[in-house]
């Protein structure tokens, strides 16, 4: 797959999840909207109000979906919001500052930066440096015209330049292939579903009672009534759970979406500096990094080339790691890497 085909599957895969996580707004808010004012009591009546105090669906000739255009709104704010403000956010909240000439280690970060972008096709990102002893970097903008790549104070010191090139790689990688777009698009939409589900499970809460009561009626009722209860019954559990297990559902999926791009700027990133060893050496040295990144907060993690938390879970081999971490275990990327090595020796001795 060239880097053409890369970057329209990643567009393709932006709508895909766009797509999902509308879906799952469409859902909240419109079971919402139903449940809400249909079992709703009101003192007093008024347009599409039946005779018992509640909202009558079928009483109002329009009525108006509140709560689905509200998640829509917030769905597309995040998102929007996301998508312009992003990068200056992530770079304020690292505290990172431009890379300066002067000091040799940045200005040789600042040389293999535009000599990855040229390799790329690129223009050259902006140079950044986060004031961190943790080694990581990171890549962020929506754009190649409006990218920065990131490093740590450590990283700089502790990688050559062959490693550092190597990191720089991957990161541009991830600028070519639209990457950060669709992880920031992704991550947007994950906070907006987690906060229409807190917000549509409070609003809720208090309702629950006169949802049974209304949908579940006396042995006197009419089997008719009673199955229609108990059908409408079983339609709010299951909304219910859509808006409980919504948030985790969309953690998974962009969770998912950043382990597979981790592998894709490995292997891309290796190509563009033909030394996959180099990129070995430089994920050894930030495994082997015994502090977690502090000056990365959870909501960047997903951007960095390692977990910046410090966090085991990506070390292991499980279910665990294939589902919540935000990178592949480290040993499986360096092993790939290290596959790719071979056969690329192969061939030239071919």
């Amino acid at each position: 797959m060239n880097i053409y085909e890369q970057q329209a599957r990643n567009r393709r895969m932006t709508w895909a999840v766009m797509f999902v996580f509308v879906v799952f707004f469409l859902a909240i808010g419109l079971g919402f909207d139903f449940f809400y004012l249909r079992f709703t009591p009101l003192k007093t009546l008024g347009y599409g109000w039946n005779a018992a105090g509640y909202y009558d669906v079928s009483a109002a000739s329009q009525p108006v979906p509140f709560g689905t255009i509200a998640a829509l709104l917030i769905g597309l704010g995040m998102a929007a919001n996301s998508m312009l403000n992003g990068r200056g956010m992530v770079l304020r909240s690292t505290l990172a500052r431009r890379a300066v000439s002067a000091d040799e280690k940045e200005r040789q970060f600042l040389n293999v930066v535009a000599e990855m972008a040229t390799a790329s096709g690129l223009q050259p990102p902006e140079a950044y440096v986060v004031p961190d002893q943790d080694l990581n970097a990171f890549a962020t903008g929506t754009s190649p015209r409006n990218s920065v790549i990131a490093v740590t104070e450590g990283l700089l010191k502790s990688l050559n330049r062959e490693e550092l090139q190597a990191v720089v790689a991957h990161e541009m990688s991830h600028i070519r292939n639209y990457d950060m777009r669709l992880m920031t698009v992704a991550a947007a939409l994950m906070g907006a579903i987690a906060l229409l589900s807190d917000l549509a499970g409070r609003t809720m809460r208090p309702r629950y009672g006169s949802l049974y009561g209304r949908a579940v009626p006396s042995r006197s009722s009419s089997g008719g009534r009673k199955g229609g209860g108990i059908a409408m019954l079983l339609i709010f559990i299951a909304w219910l759970l859509l808006v409980v297990l919504a948030p985790l559902i969309s953690r998974l999926l962009a969770m998912a979406i950043s382990r597979e791009r981790e592998y894709l700027a490995d292997a891309s990133g290796a190509e563009l500096t033909r030394n996959p060893l180099a990129l070995v050496s430089a994920l050894e040295k930030i495994r082997n990094a015994v502090t977690p990144t502090y000056a990365i907060n959870n909501g960047v993690a997903h951007m960095c080339i390692a977990d910046p938390r410090g966090s085991l879970i990506e070390e292991k081999m499980g279910l665990a790691a294939d589902l919540f971490a935000t990178h592949p275990p480290m040993e499986k990327r360096i092993l790939a890497l290290k596959v790719m090595a071979y056969q690329a020796e192969r061939q030239g001795r071919g």
